[in-house]
């Protein structure tokens, strides 16, 4: 049903990447900051304008909310939201460790419906849509996609939790359920490969207590969910989309089976 926008966006993600990886191999980096403190680079703004012209031209009648634009409320009347980070993980990107991504998603009635996630410097495109499947490509470098797609199932594992958590935002509750559960396997690392390892079935359990925003799990939760797994807020409520706040204020958890639902 959103073959064209997931086609679309795909190609997007992907040119968005190329042009991310020649300013993140070039020798100087400059770095400017928004007024909540939060970096940016000149990655993050030609990223956003490759996406966001590109969504427009192909879909003129939905609307778009980007980190990197300004938000523009009419959206709240467009039952179609394309919801964009143009540059997930600047921090990683700042610090050349690679773990950074292009999240492009689609909310139709406030629901994510569609789901990219490019890894500029792997290659990797990840990609899914609502009942579609989840799927990885990898070695992806030019936005004439070729290679053949491996669809996602995520682990189905209940005992020896394999946990990722973040590697630029420290959280006590983490630590204490780490502590609380005796987990011992767990990997820390950048922007929305951690929904991407769990949905791909390499960690079972991905908590983020910590606030976020739309455009950092729209992507992200699409993807998990389409490979089997459970995506929700803290709370246990379900994450909507191209709401009039875009913070995620109650956090979220990503996991491959209810089973193994921390409190």
């Amino acid at each position: 049903m959103w073959d064209h926008e997931l086609e679309t966006a795909k190609i997007l993600a992907v040119r968005a990447g190329i042009q991310i990886k020649e300013i993140y191999d070039a020798d100087t980096m400059e770095v400017s900051y928004k007024e909540d403190a939060s970096p940016l680079t000149a990655a993050d703004k030609a990223s956003n304008k490759i996406i966001v012209d590109g969504l427009r031209a192909a879909f003129p009648d939905y609307a778009v909310l980007s980190e990197e634009e300004k938000d523009n409320r009419a959206r709240l009347e467009n039952d179609y939201c394309f919801v964009v980070d143009p540059l997930d993980g600047t921090k990683e990107f700042i610090k050349r460790n690679g773990q950074f991504t292009v999240n492009i998603a689609l909310s139709f009635r406030h629901r994510t419906v569609m789901g990219v996630i490019y890894v500029p410097v792997t290659g990797e495109l990840y990609y899914a849509s609502r009942n579609g499947g989840a799927y990885l490509v990898r070695g992806v470098f030019f936005d004439n996609i070729s290679g053949e797609p491996k669809r996602l199932k995520v682990s189905d594992s209940t005992s020896d939790l394999r946990c990722v958590m973040s590697s630029s935002h420290g959280c006590e509750q983490m630590d204490e359920l780490i502590v609380k559960y005796n987990i011992k396997n767990f990997v820390k690392m950048g922007s929305s490969l951690k929904g991407c390892l769990v949905a791909k079935g390499d960690a079972e359990i991905y908590y983020r207590f910590n606030p976020t925003m739309e455009w950092d799990t729209a992507a992200m939760q699409c993807i998990v969910e389409e490979a089997g797994g459970v995506f929700r807020q803290m709370d246990d409520s379900e994450m909507l989309y191209n709401r009039e706040d875009s913070l995620n204020d109650k956090g979220f958890y990503a996991i491959n089976r209810r089973e193994n639902r921390l409190r």
